[in-house]
């Protein structure tokens, strides 16, 4: 079991960091591909890698943060990031087929 932490934000990884959060890899981009089951996978993905991630027997936890308006598209830091209450979630997403 591999647990990935996918994000290219400096003040993502340096949050995680600070919450001790252990990861045996640090990515900028999912290949789904590479996901096994029992793997973990923490980011904030769309909905159809994580529900990808899912599918395969995979773990998603989702970084959760409550960011106002203004603050939306703006590079933040690991106090922005706490301010704004950052939180890992783990999510069970399933596709729903007509």
């Amino acid at each position: 079991m591999t647990t990935y932490f996918v994000s290219r934000h400096p003040g993502a990884i340096d949050w995680s960091q600070r919450q001790g959060i252990r990861v045996d890899q640090q990515i900028e981009h999912l290949d789904i591909a590479r996901i096994n089951p029992g793997d973990v996978v923490i980011g904030s993905l769309p909905v159809n890698l994580a529900g990808a991630v899912c599918a395969k027997n995979a773990r998603y936890i989702h970084l959760t943060l409550d960011l106002p308006y203004d603050a939306r598209g703006v590079e933040l830091d690991a106090e922005d990031m706490q301010r704004y209450g950052a939180k890992l979630e783990e999510y069970r997403i399933t596709r729903v087929t007509a």
